[in-house]
């Protein structure tokens, strides 16, 4: 008898018997493949989530610029804290730092702001975020 025979002789006489199933060999190796597709999906799915996490921050800054000039127009002098542009209607909530996961650590910029008539006030002029990480681009969060 052929080996080839032997071979199927075996198997049909695993399957009449219930004797089927994954050698340690087939499950080592499935088990090394998903090991090796995680390893490279993880940092994709880390970086996808960063940069989910800085255009959310742009959003925000962007948001809060517009206010701030906003209010600044309106009022005809600046805000002196973010709490002023919600209780003022402007936003319904001073929005979390993305980076930071809480809406206290807004770094803002105060100084002089000329206005009409002839006159100045002090108050915020812009915001950055209070994360001294480091984007993907290289800049940090707090120079936006």
């Amino acid at each position: 008898m052929t080996r080839a025979k032997q071979n199927l002789r075996r198997r049909a006489c695993r399957a009449q018997h219930g004797e089927r199933g994954f050698t340690l060999l087939e499950l080592a190796m499935v088990m090394a493949l998903i090991m090796v597709l995680a390893a490279i999906t993880f940092p994709a799915y880390h970086t996808a989530i960063q940069r989910s996490k800085e255009a959310v921050l742009r959003d925000d800054l962007a948001t809060l610029r517009k206010v701030v000039d906003e209010y600044t127009v309106d009022k005809q002098a600046p805000p002196q804290s973010l709490q002023d542009l919600v209780d003022s209607g402007y936003l319904h909530a001073v929005p979390v730092d993305p980076m930071t996961g809480t809406a206290e650590t807004w770094q803002v910029d105060v100084q002089e702001v000329p206005v009409p008539p002839d006159q100045t006030a002090t108050g915020v002029v812009d915001v950055h975020s209070g994360s001294a990480a480091e984007a993907l681009d290289g800049t940090s969060y707090s120079a936006w």
